[in-house]
């Protein structure tokens, strides 16, 4: 016998039950004659196999080891295939057994013992013409079982095709099967015939004619019960139990070790396999089971054959008796499995207490899809055109292609599954559905048709309205759970919006129009689509401050791509007057009361040609634009300003999206589920990094079907918990988090991580140990609450207890300011701010628990046993900041706070580089699909970096830092890497360390090359000494001309142009860095950094030339370079700190500090720069606060900058920081930004005419500041106040101004003003010491503005 599987479909849409035509060896085949039949062969090897024996392989593997989901976050928790009408299949592995059955187009193949689904088989996977064809699958058998619905069985020769026999019966036969046993000591073939009065009737050979089959026995009602009973007995069923999958598991047990006690209940187990009984169960009304046996049909004669009864159960073992019952082995454990169709159950028969008649022989494992109707033949067969869930995402229905539908309760507190509570037929023209809602967690559901304009609410009795047509429709959240009225909202194809009340409880439901009206916009929308409400429940919610507040209802999108929300004005129930049923004049009731709509927010996308979009609760939008390189997908936040756009994500995708669908999570989280032809890939919002520029959203899951189903995904839809509910075909097949799932023999335990949690881990609030929050609190001068969390995490490590058991430090400890340290240290403060001030302590205080001996004893557990809950980068990352930290301690008191900053910087950088070469890093474990980046080596420190240093007072202590850490050899790529010649400002020290790397890269290679040096000892002016080591490079090819040409003097201009014209030839050799060095030579600086800029692409070593040749800052070609090159280069790329480093050289400090909070676009108008191209403003890093809190008083410059950004600027980038901050995690340091930013502004004091014309004066410059300004010690004078040009162009332009009389503004500039920025956009540059001292005033910080 072979184990091939032979699906035969039917194509003739008769009902199953009718008569056949039958073709011997396989199914009866109604005719007319079907296509080519197809046989599926699942073995060893997954393939098609057709009649002509013609193999076509596909990718699938049934085997046994079946496809298992390492799903952690979402599991397929239930498949609803539709239940089988008819017989099942089954196919044993190995180590499994696999349940068969045909629904619709396909063949559904599930685990025998827990029901769970495997994938589904298509007929026209093979044949694809047969795609279209309204016929489903009716018939299916393994090997030669036949099923019959007729009086008289047939029986056919398999060699001849010759019939031989035709048996009689008084009832139509609706079983039968072949006795073959291999373990039988009878070849000759066992009929075995049940018909529908529950009778097995057992066909044995005839002694003389073995061909012919002849009726020794039948088990009827009357045999197993007292006739008494069985006379009562109406419905009833019987089943073979298969012999071999019987003794398989008696002998199991009986092979196992047992106890005295037990003896007696394996003794008629042990009876059933010596004498070889054939069992029986025959399953009664009451649910009871009757075990039969019948001894001796492997004996001779078999007029031996005995039959009797071996038990029977309580009532209530099993519902009723099944149209089908099959007995399925267990391996591996002392039970059997019983499958039962209809109702779709399997059960575990536990060996010995069942047939020791006990109450525990028989439990349900599981079940199939629950169904309020009876009858399992109605499941509908057409495919899932559209889901539609409540608000809540508790009820959920399906419409269907035939305009068929049901309506579901998703019972996620109970069952965790899907329960149908009703559905709508299948009808065409006027009745066909094309739209409906689900209410009452899909206890109640509305429809509406078209073609007739009527909507229905199906109750008893139905209530209907009739509306305008309609485009869309969808639901409101209820105030309560327990409200009787539900509120429909209605979109028509005029964009007109309809408010419809829904009474779904109490006597009389009913349906009434309310209100029909317009959004106030000035052209026909795009599309009105409503915002997801599964975040909240009624229509209002708290504020911030207590006060309601209503909730977004509806997004509409305009040609241009603007997004707009709205919410009607003073709410919905003011309108839901009494109720009316029947059919309702709305026009009357329309008139009556008209909904306002309010615009809450608009969003300027510049998206057009929009295909498809969806809102979130969260107010994330979601944006489908077909382009030529593939769908845009684009997703937006809300809340726009001029620093942030609202754009967070985008992606262009080559596969076609089918559908989008929004979820929330109980932290107030947006999950995105993307559709498409065969997965689901769900979207979350992801943290930011300080170090790595990551996509603001990216995939955390996919779910893919297309290995279990060939349909092409319909929809999908997110239900509550988490839950997704996917349809493909026919099916629906339903995601979430597996509750007591039962482990597999032998299966490893894992972890379950719900997905509410993975996404919280992702962008939620950060652990006070994790290596981002560490780092920002180093950054923002919180070096004893560092201190501190390491401490902490040593204490957590060394208690042996769970990570999750770890206690965090108090969230007031990252408030605290240490104000008695800095009272003490204050009368010994240098010249420079500490970055943390702090009370002399005793360094060798052997209690200190911040030691190097207990870091090191903390980096050596990490290394061996990392975090579990972090990314190897982050274990990574987490071990050098620690590193750091301790490098900190014990240098800090040499730095200022600037140099601690650019100290962590590179020491991270130089250790993260060199665990990134290494072999293998640490690693740990991950889930979800998407595996962690490795760590990449990176080339250069990040200019933001630099500029911390360019800013240090102790740059002496930092040029020691970066040379120890280049091993005492710093080259070029090193001195590069570390931006040396763009943060140094001494031109001494320029000078002797550019002769330091000269001197390196000198040293570099055994060979001692005299080209790899000369560059910088050119721009030294340092001739001779290139011309003695060349002496010493005889080796050299080039030694003689060299010699020969470096004897000369460079003074005189034969020997430049000499010196110019090699430059040239090197150029076209392209020996850049050579040919630079030759227009040094030449005294050509200009056209070397055009070389170093153009050609070698390394604009720092052109500033580095610069700088050293021209002595200074202040050198034409170096402004030449700033101007032309590095600021262009920083709009282009969006680097506010290169732009910033850029314009402070310049002189234009003002600028640079504008540079951090102006945006782009309007700096471009202002600065004199070849300004091509503006990239993206980047404002997600909370390093530019603060930067910009540090410069915007430090001089009179960055003081008149300040005064220059409007308070209310200032305060939408507090704001865009603190937003930056909790998409770091870091939701504390947040709130510690907005706690204690300060918005004083450098603001002015009146002076006399006279003292205008005299000469400016540093103290008497000092004593004009504002009161604020004058404890800063350390403020510059850095501009000529009555000279000086004003900073930008908008800046009203200054008139003479006679007995302090105030300037006089321009007409236009008038129109600037903005709540209390008047004073400072009248302050010009020269006027910054003249204008009237005035407060500003800033908005009041909102708390949910940002979170």
């Amino acid at each position: 016998m072979t184990s091939g599987l032979r699906v035969v479909s039917t194509w003739e849409q008769t009902p199953v039950g009718e008569p056949e035509s039958r073709t011997p060896g396989s199914l009866g085949l109604r005719a007319p004659p079907p296509p080519p039949s197809t046989e599926w062969d699942i073995s060893a090897a997954a393939s098609y196999r057709s009649h002509d024996n013609s193999r076509l392989d596909v990718p699938l593997v049934l085997s046994d080891t079946l496809h298992r989901f390492a799903a952690i976050m979402l599991d397929l928790t239930q498949a609803y295939t539709g239940c089988p009408s008819s017989s099942l299949q089954f196919l044993h592995l190995p180590r499994e057994t696999l349940l068969l059955y045909p629904f619709a187009d396909s063949v559904v193949v599930l685990k025998a013992r827990t029901l769970a689904f495997v994938r589904a088989l298509a007929f026209w996977e093979v044949y694809p013409s047969t795609r279209h064809l309204a016929q489903s699958v009716q018939c299916l058998a393994v090997e030669n079982g036949m099923k019959l619905y007729d009086n008289v069985v047939h029986i056919y020769l398999t060699t001849t095709g010759r019939k031989t026999q035709a048996i009689a019966h008084p009832r139509p036969v609706t079983d039968l099967v072949w006795r073959n046993s291999p373990s039988s000591s009878r070849d000759d073939p066992v009929l075995y015939t049940i018909t529908t009065d529950a009778t097995l009737r057992i066909f044995l050979p005839v002694l003389d004619a073995p061909q012919y089959l002849q009726l020794h026995s039948a088990l009827d009602t009357f045999s197993s019960l007292p006739f008494s009973v069985a006379s009562r007995e109406t419905n009833s069923s019987i089943f073979r139990l298969d012999r071999e999958v019987m003794n398989a598991a008696l002998k199991s047990v009986l092979a196992q070790p047992q106890s005295a006690e037990e003896d007696g209940r394996r003794r008629r187990i042990r009876e059933i396999t010596d004498e070889g009984w054939d069992v029986f169960l025959r399953v009664l009304g009451d649910g009871s089971l009757v075990v039969q046996a019948i001894a001796n049909i492997d004996r001779r004669p078999p007029t031996l054959l005995k039959q009797f009864t071996l038990l029977q159960t309580a009532p209530g073992a099993l519902p009723g008796p099944p149209a089908h019952l099959y007995i399925v082995p267990n391996p591996g454990r002392a039970s059997l499995t019983l499958v039962t169709s209809p109702p779709l159950k399997s059960y575990e028969l536990a060996i010995l207490p069942f047939f020791d008649a006990g109450a525990d022989g028989l439990r349900m494992i599981a079940s199939g899809a629950e169904h309020a109707d009876a009858d399992a033949r109605e499941d509908s067969r057409a495919e899932v055109v559209r889901f539609m869930r409540t608000p809540n995402g508790e009820g959920v229905g399906a419409l269907r292609s035939d305009g068929s539908g049901e309506a579901w309760n998703f019972d996620w507190a109970r069952t965790g599954r899907l329960v149908r509570t009703g559905r709508w037929p299948a009808s065409a023209g006027a009745e066909r559905v094309d739209h409906f809602v689900v209410v009452d967690a899909g206890r109640q559901f509305v429809t509406y048709s078209s073609s007739s304009s009527l909507l229905t609410l199906h109750t008893s009795p139905p209530a209907t309205l009739q509306v305008p047509s309609i485009s869309s429709l969808f639901a409101l959240s209820p105030p309560t759970h327990s409200s009787p009225r539900r509120t429909l909202i209605g979109v028509t194809a005029s964009y007109t919006i309809i408010i419809i009340s829904a009474t779904i409880s109490g006597s009389t439901p009913s349906l009434s129009l309310l209100s029909e009206s317009s959004l106030p916009l000035p052209a026909p929308p795009k599309v009105i689509l409503p915002v997801d409400p599964m975040a909240w429940v009624g229509q209002f919610g708290t504020g911030t401050r207590g006060v309601a507040q209503a909730h977004d209802v509806l997004l509409s999108v305009s040609e241009d791509g603007e997004l707009a929300f709205w919410v009607p004005e003073g709410g919905l129930g003011d309108h839901a007057g009494p109720a009316t049923n029947g059919q309702t004049n709305g026009a009357e009731q329309a008139n009556g009361h008209k909904v306002a709509w309010k615009c809450t927010g608009i969003v300027r996308t510049g998206r057009k040609g929009l295909s498809m979009a969806r809102c979130s609760s969260a107010k994330k939008s979601v944006l489908v634009v077909p382009t030529p390189d593939g769908a845009e997908l684009t997703i937006w936040d809300s809340k726009e300003s001029e620093f942030a756009l609202g754009l967070e994500y985008r992606s262009v995708l080559s596969d076609a999206i089918t559908d989008l669908d929004w979820a929330a999570t109980p932290d107030g989280q947006s999950l995105l589920a993307v559709g498409f032809a065969h997965r689901v890939e769900l979207l979350c919002q992801q943290r930011a990094t300080y170090f790595d520029q990551t996509p603001g959203w990216g995939i955390c899951w996919k779910v893919d079907v297309g290995a279990m189903v060939p349909h092409p995904i319909s929809d999908s839809i997110w239900l509550a918990r988490g839950t997704l509910l996917v349809g493909a075909g026919h099916q629906l097949f339903m995601y979430g988090q597996r509750r007591d799932a039962p482990a597999e023999a032998g299966a490893p335990k894992r972890q379950e991580e719900s997905l509410f949690e993975h996404v919280a881990r992702l962008n939620g609030p950060l652990d006070d140990y994790h290596p981002q929050m560490v780092l920002q609190c180093l950054l923002w001068e919180k070096i004893e609450l560092v201190k501190g969390i390491i401490i902490n995490l040593a204490r957590n490590v060394e208690s042996g207890r769970d990570v999750h058991d770890w206690e965090n430090l108090p969230a007031d400890k990252f408030l605290q300011r240490d104000d008695e340290a800095r009272a003490t240290n204050a009368s010994h403060r240098p010249k420079y701010s500490l970055l943390f001030d702090i009370p002399e302590r005793n360094d060798d205080d052997e209690d200190d628990p911040f030691s190097p001996a207990t870091i090191k004893k903390l980096i050596d557990h990490l290394e061996e046993q990392p975090l579990p809950h972090l990314t190897p980068s982050e274990n990574a990352s987490l071990l050098v900041l620690i590193q750091t930290a301790l490098e900190i301690e014990e240098q800090r008191r040499a730095l200022d706070s600037n140099g601690l900053r650019y100290l962590i910087s590179m020491r991270s950088f130089y250790i993260l580089n060199r665990r990134a070469s290494e072999p293998t890093t640490p690693a740990s474990p991950s889930t979800g699909p998407a595996a962690p980046p490795q760590l990449q080596r990176r080339e250069r420190l990040r200019y933001r970096d630099m500029i911390w240093a360019f800013h240090s007072d102790s740059q002496e202590v930092l040029l020691a830092a970066a040379m120890a850490a280049c091993g005492g050899k710093m080259c070029w790529p090193d001195a590069r890497a570390l931006g040396v010649f763009t943060w140094m400002r001494s031109a001494d020290t320029l000078r002797s360390h550019m002769e330091v790397v000269a001197r390196n890269e000198y040293m570099a290679g055994d060979l001692r090359d005299p080209t790899a040096c000369s560059l910088f000892y050119f721009a030294l002016g340092k001739v001779k000494l290139v011309h003695g080591l060349w002496r010493q490079a005889a080796w050299h090819k080039e030694y003689q001309v060299m010699l020969k040409f470096l004897n000369n003097n460079f003074k005189e201009p034969r020997w430049r142009t000499a010196a110019l014209k090699n430059a040239f030839a090197l150029l076209s050799k392209r020996r850049f860095e050579y040919a630079a060095a030759f227009f040094l030579l030449g005294g050509s600086l200009k056209d070397a950094v055009n070389v170093c800029i153009r050609n070698m692409s390394d604009w720092q070593l052109a500033v580095a030339l610069a700088r050293v040749v021209e002595g200074g800052d202040d050198g034409p070609v170096l402004g030449d370079i700033l101007n032309n090159t590095v600021i262009p280069l920083a709009f282009k790329n969006g680097n506010r700190y290169l732009a910033s480093w850029a314009f402070w050289l310049l002189h234009r400090r003002d600028l640079a500090v504008r540079i951090l909070v102006t945006p782009l676009q309007d700096m471009a108008s202002t600065v004199d720069a070849p300004i091509v191209e503006i990239g993206d403003p980047h404002y997600d890093d909370p390093s530019l606060a603060l930067l910009f809190s540090q410069l915007k008083s430090k001089t009179l410059q960055t003081a008149q900058g300040t005064s220059e950004i409007s308070g209310r600027t200032e305060f939408n980038f507090v704001l865009q920081i603190a937003r930056v901050f909790c998409r770091m995690g870091c939701h504390v340091l947040a709130l510690d930004l907005v706690r204690s930013w300060s918005f004083q502004r450098p603001s002015t004091v009146v002076r006399d005419g006279r003292a205008a014309r005299r000469p400016p004066s540093p103290v008497s410059t000092r004593f004009a500041l504002e009161p604020a300004l004058r404890h800063k010690s350390s403020i510059l004078i850095d501009i000529d106040v009555t000279t000086a040009p004003p900073t930008r162009r908008a800046s009203p332009s200054r008139s003479p101004s006679r007995g302090g009389s105030p300037p006089r503004v321009a007409k236009e500039e008038l129109k600037l003003k903005d709540e209390g920025d008047l004073v400072a956009r009248k302050a010009g540059i020269g006027s910054l010491m003249k204008s009237a001292k005035q407060d500003v005033k800033v908005p009041e910080f909102d708390m949910g503005a940002f979170f």
